[in-house]
């Protein structure tokens, strides 16, 4: 039963691949990398319990917060131009 759920998330996880390599805009390759990585700690939780590893699932937890940081700051990277450095070097008196 876990094998068919880990071939499901290795499926999802080359669609998600797919339309970051061919999606027509930025967000939309943005979002798909957002999902890819979302399959990654759904991948790794499966794994852990296949494998009787439960500190699997703290290194899922850690690597979702990562992608939803990482996620985030491309986001306001392309929205913004820049992570904020610049405006707040504008914002100081020198």
């Amino acid at each position: 039963m876990f094998f068919v759920a880990t071939i499901g998330i290795l499926v999802s996880m080359t669609i998600a691949l797919i339309r970051a390599l061919l999606g027509p805009t930025v967000y939309d390759r943005v979002m798909a990398v957002n999902i890819f990585g979302t399959k990654t700690v759904l991948l790794i939780a499966v794994l852990g319990f296949l494998t009787g590893r439960p500190e699997f699932l703290d290194l899922a937890l850690v690597y979702a917060l990562i992608n939803f940081i990482g996620t985030i700051a491309v986001l306001k990277f392309f929205e913004f131009g820049d992570l904020g450095l610049t405006r707040r070097l504008q914002r100081e008196p020198e």
